[in-house]
């Protein structure tokens, strides 16, 4: 059980826009309760018109310790921080922010590594695969460099931005560690598929691939968390592949997120 919030509770947002998508809330205030933390995580629906206005508030919000990022907010929250990881530098997004001593903030992206987390929770190794990727903003950068570090064979990224997408292929062929391309929205020839983008939270919205070009063997990834099941997902599913939900790949970084806003990550 969550702790009843007091005066002495440490504050944590999650902020985007929509926000009523978000499974973070409970699990997160769970997670500092069973570590003897007095914490909880509140979301926060912001509109990219108010974001920089919402961040200068946050600075000054003496017990607010944290700060959870999901769309649209990603590449701009980076730009808030005074330090990041390598792989937030990299990627040049964060999902996570965390207070420093002196009251500015250090950021992380962390989105990639519970999207592996969750495949191989699922018995797939990314390694040797060849992937598609649909979704080049903040997860789905994050999801194209965790796959390159799991050595995938090739990785192809689909997005309609075309020049945000090049500028992710261009700096992860200069990692010089596998062969990075553009893609289109077909599946054949790909036994690792992944959804990065938001297509399927709204009823009607055209699914991120072909699904009749998918095969059984093919692995199919979402980032999406509601609904439960995405449409993506459940055609998927209908022809026999192996797939991870959004709230799959949330339960694989759920520690993760808690170790870096509680600065028990090692220091990174």
């Amino acid at each position: 059980m969550i702790p009843a919030p007091t005066g002495a509770t440490r504050l944590y947002a999650i902020v985007g826009d929509p926000i009523a998508q978000v499974r973070s809330p409970a699990g997160v205030s769970a997670e500092f309760a069973a570590r003897g933390h007095d914490g909880i995580l509140v979301p926060v629906q912001v509109a990219t018109a108010d974001l920089s206005n919402f961040l200068s508030v946050a600075v000054r919000l003496k017990n607010l310790d944290g700060i959870v990022v999901t769309i649209p907010h990603k590449f701009a929250c980076y730009q808030a921080c005074t330090s990041a990881t390598d792989r937030a530098h990299f990627l040049r997004t964060v999902n996570l922010m965390r207070r420093r001593s002196d009251g500015s903030w250090h950021g992380d992206m962390v989105d990639g590594l519970g999207f592996v987390g969750a495949a191989r929770a699922k018995g797939i190794d990314p390694r040797g695969r060849r992937a598609l990727l649909v979704g080049a903003g903040g997860a789905g950068s994050a999801i194209a460099l965790a796959l390159v570090e799991a050595g995938v064979s090739e990785l192809a990224i689909h997005d309609s931005a075309s020049e945000r997408r090049d500028a992710l292929i261009d700096r992860l062929n200069g990692l010089g560690k596998v062969p990075v391309r553009a893609g289109t929205i077909d599946p054949a020839g790909f036994d690792f598929v992944a959804n990065a983008t938001p297509a399927g939270m709204v009823d009607g919205d055209p699914l991120p691939v072909d699904v009749t070009r998918l095969t059984p063997a093919a692995y199919c990834g979402c980032v999406i968390t509601k609904p439960e099941i995405p449409p993506f997902i459940a055609q998927a599913r209908k022809l026999g592949c192996i797939t991870a939900t959004g709230t799959d790949m949330y339960l694989q970084h759920q520690s993760i997120m808690v170790d870096f806003l509680l600065g028990t990550d090692g220091g990174r």
